[in-house]
Parts: C-alpha cells; sequence; structure tokens
C-alpha cells in the first residue's frame, strides 16, 4: 500500500531515505556525493512522485521503492 510520504514524520522520513540510499552497499560514482546531498535528492524523488513510501502490512514494514515498482507489488497483490 502506497502511503503519503507527507504522511510521515521527518525523522522516520530521513530514516527510510538513508536506508533507501545505502541498501546497495558502496556507492561506485567517480565523485564521492555527501549523504546530504542524496537525501535531497530522494526528497526531490518523492515530491516527483517517482519513489514513493510503501507499507507491507504482512511484514508490518516500510520501505522506499520506485514507482513502477510498487505499482507492479500493488498489481500483484490484487490479483
Amino acid at each position: 500500500m502506497i502511503v503519503p510520504y507527507d504522511q510521515i514524520s521527518e525523522d522516520a522520513l530521513k530514516g527510510l531515505i538513508e536506508e533507501f540510499i545505502t541498501r546497495d552497499g558502496t556507492d561506485y560514482g567517480f565523485e564521492e556525493v555527501p549523504l546530504s546531498i542524496k537525501v535531497e535528492q530522494v526528497k526531490q524523488l518523492l515530491k516527483r512522485r517517482e519513489v514513493v513510501v510503501v507499507f507491507d502490512p504482512a511484514y508490518e514494514s516500510v520501505t522506499l521503492l520506485p514507482r513502477r515498482d510498487a505499482e507492479l507489488l500493488e498489481q500483484g497483490a490484487s490479483s
């Protein structure tokens, strides 16, 4: 279930964003980008609805996913 990001406390949202950023491990880009910049970039993705907050009632967990992935999950759940 997609949850509006603006209904989550700022601290909880920051934790979700940081987990999303570090989920895949080390960044192998040419330049190291500070975590604070990456957090702001993800906030912009949330505002543009390219990334969404997803609550999974079966596991009682919350995560960030690209909108396309979240929509696919919702379609699979309703089948």
